[in-house]
């Protein structure tokens, strides 16, 4: 927490500094026209630019047409470059200096308007405080004691008032801190409001049971989810006082950049020759933002990405799961390994996100043990703008703490959100990373440095077909006619949130992360090695007691993503490469559709097979599939217990052990790489089995079982090869 004094010395110092740097003024306060309005503008150059004169200043009031088109034009760009000015001032018949002056007086306008309402929303805040302040007060001034019901002796304190002592010291640190942080960014002097406590709301998303997305309780995400323990990422502790101002004036910094990255054109970024991509231009990138962390260290290479999007979900929920740090690596599960809040610096003004600030650590993955996993130590800054627009974005700290062996940095990335009609939003994601990425297979050195791997189109993608899901589990419209189809509502919500745990499952086993509770035992480099771990399950309601092994392979197909996809999702084919179902047929007896996507859907499978001791033993199965990757996941399940899941019972007690497959296209396709090419480009799979060896926890793991694991991978590895050899020969 910061101290009072402190905090108001340090901004003060930082306003001093900014104003008397090398810093680049903003665009609004380039030139002095902000004393007009913005439908009255002196004929000519400014004020600067002119001779001082005796003469009466001539002004052209513009027409009402002029003022409506450049107010919609407004709406869609605040910000027009020189050429959009131009093309703009000879539709209108207007000087190009003309429209610049107009579009500054209606940014400070409206800059002015956003001021004044947020500083009445912070009197109105305080005066709610305040009001609540004095209730105590008169609470403790009439305080009488419990055993006499006599008024309580002076000097005496009990332990109400002490426990409400110490929440208002908490809350006057906190109204202190959210002052400073709006002084900041909308230009006002901090005001100190002794003895006030802030009473803002919780503000679940209601996705879940336990108020998370998904029902997992807030906090670290990824191996300890299973009760890891996260060794790497609670190694990172919280910045330290001295720390704090520089990480607020950083993410000022970081959005102001993240806005320009995300709005501006060329030169900034540039259309690839065959027109499918944009690229950074990183030295006119270097020129637009002197600003920043620092020149890019030796031996990292930048990836630099920008998507746009539309989503089926309203701008307060994803900015949502965006701050939550429990909703955020749940829905991006197949990205982020892991994930914690170190400090939160500010909860953010008038009940919502505006102005939050939270120090964070992740650690991001690709679905396969040939790409290490990146970490990065980063603040996240969420802020909504004039327009209505909500913009969150992260930066990374490593400056105040360097690390010798980080192996990648978060320059400001992050996304603008967008309402628009009928409960959608147009998101615009930009990734900006240095990394060192030797250490990555060759297998994967092309799709990762096409940044596909880890950039925007990812990001996006993956938020679009979980916005589907959600979708499709909140859904209460569903069809009847077809077979299959789970219309209990109830039912559907535990299927999908006992899938959703499955996924999170299999991807903590497969990724090369080593923070989760697996311990390796063999660890290849090749392509063709198999890495296997270890785990033993105790007490844990979501997985079977006893030793599981974990092991995962990647190899190459020439055979394009969605070819692939289809195959392994498909019961029909499942004979064809599943060696615990002995060749059984399998019949699809449930499912339930996530989004448009035909292949995107859970399922509920049951194997025919002659093994009696099979017969209660059922397959749930999820398939997704987007612009960048899919997967096939799959676990047996109880029968009885997924009867209680399709009644809307509680599915965190039904025990999960997942297999299935993670497909990426392997980055060799002319139109973006995307899995849903069937050009010339292959395929890069990677197949991982989690088995149960032995029902006891304190049993000593033969080497037995190692081979036994690693023969199962090799075998089904060679079905698959097999089974699609035909395509692989053409």
């Amino acid at each position: 927490m910061f101290q009072s004094n402190q905090f108001h010395n340090t901004l003060d110092n930082m306003a001093q500094n900014t104003s008397n740097s090398d810093i680049p003024p903003n665009r609004e306060d380039e030139l002095d026209s902000g004393n007009k309005s913005g439908s009255e503008n002196q004929d000519g150059a400014s004020g600067e630019d002119q001779e001082p004169s005796a003469k009466k200043k001539r002004y052209h009031r513009h027409t009402q047409h002029q003022i409506q088109e450049m107010e919609a034009f407004f709406k869609e760009c605040p910000h027009p470059d020189d050429k959009q000015r131009k093309e703009l001032s000879r539709e209108l018949g207007l000087e190009p200096l003309q429209v610049k002056f107009w579009f500054q007086n209606k940014r400070t306008q409206m800059k002015t308007q956003t001021e004044r309402h947020e500083n009445t929303q912070l009197r109105t805040e305080n005066d709610k405080l305040r009001a609540e302040n004095m209730r105590y007060r008169e609470a403790l001034s009439n305080a009488v004691c419990p055993n006499c019901g006599g008024p309580t002796a002076m000097g005496e304190m009990s332990f109400d008032e002490h426990h409400l002592r110490l929440e208002n010291a908490r809350l006057r640190e906190e109204i202190d801190r959210i002052s400073g942080i709006a002084a900041k960014y909308v230009g006002k002097p901090m005001v100190n409001y002794p003895n006030l406590s802030p009473s803002l709301p919780p503000r679940p998303l209601e996705l879940g049971a336990n108020g998370g997305y998904g029902g997992h309780p807030a906090g670290i995400r990824g191996g300890d989810i299973y009760g890891g323990d996260g060794d790497l990422v609670r190694s990172i502790s919280g910045p330290s006082e001295a720390d704090k101002p520089m990480i607020i004036e950083l993410a000022v910094a970081a959005m102001e950049e993240l806005i320009g990255m995300a709005q501006m054109g060329e030169p900034l970024w540039l259309t690839t020759p065959d027109g499918t991509k944009i690229v950074l231009n990183e030295d006119e990138y270097i020129r637009s933002f002197p600003r920043g962390i620092g020149p890019k260290p030796n031996g990292f290479k930048c990836e630099a990405s920008r998507e746009t999007t539309v989503v089926i979900m309203n701008h307060v929920n994803l900015v949502e799961i965006l701050m939550d740090v429990n909703q955020w690596s749940t829905v991006f599960s197949g990205i982020v390994s892991r994930a914690m809040t170190l400090e939160v610096l500010s909860t953010g003004v008038a009940g919502n996100y505006n102005g939050a600030l939270q120090v964070m650590t992740a650690e991001l993955q690709v679905p396969s043990p040939l790409v290490p996993t990146r970490e990065s130590y980063f603040v996240r800054y969420c802020k909504q703008h004039v327009d209505g627009t909500w913009a969150v974005v992260d930066v990374s700290l490593d400056n105040l703490r360097p690390n010798p062996s980080a192996r990648c940095r978060r320059r400001p990335s992050g996304c603008l959100i967008q309402e628009m009609p009928n409960g959608y939003s147009r998101v615009t994601w930009v990734e900006h990373v240095e990394v060192d990425d030797r250490g990555v297979h060759n297998l994967y050195k092309q799709l990762v440095s096409s940044g596909h791997a880890f950039g925007a189109k990812r990001w996006v993608a993956t938020l679009g077909r979980q916005c589907e899901r959600l979708a499709s589990a909140m859904a209460t419209n569903i069809p009847t006619g077809e077979v299959g189809v789970i219309t209990n509502r109830e039912g559907r919500k535990s299927m999908l949130k006992l899938a959703e745990r499955m996924v999170i499952s299999f991807c903590a086993g497969v990724s090369a992360s080593t923070a989760h509770t697996w311990t390796t035992l063999q660890s290849g480099t090749g392509a063709d090695d198999v890495r296997v771990m270890t785990r033993k399950s105790v007490d844990d309601p979501g997985r079977p007691p006893g030793i599981v092994l974990s092991a995962a392979t990647s190899f190459w197909l020439p055979v394009p993503p969605r070819r692939v996809f289809d195959f392994l999702r498909d019961e029909n084919s499942r004979n064809k490469w599943d060696i615990l179902s002995n060749g059984g047929a399998v019949q699809e007896m449930a499912h339930i559709a996530n989004g448009q996507e035909t292949g995107n859907c859970v399922s509920l499978l049951r194997v025919n097979s002659a093994n009696s001791s099979q017969s209660n033993m059922l397959i749930l199965q999820e398939s997704c599939m987007d612009s960048t990757g899919s997967f096939v996941i799959y676990a047996p399940v109880d029968i009885v217990a997924m009867n209680v899941v399709l009644n809307g019972g509680d599915p965190e007690y039904v025990a999960l052990l997942p297999s299935g497959f993670a497909i990426l296209p392997d980055g060799t396709t002319t139109h973006g790489s995307g899995i849903g090419e069937t050009g010339p480009g292959g395929s890069l799979l990677t197949v991982a089995f989690q088995i149960l060896v032995d029902s006891a926890p304190t049993a000593r793991l033969s080497l037995g079982s190692v081979a036994t694991v690693n023969n199962l991978i090799a075998c089904t590895v060679e079905r698959i090869k097999v089974s699609l050899s035909p395509e692989i020969q053409d």
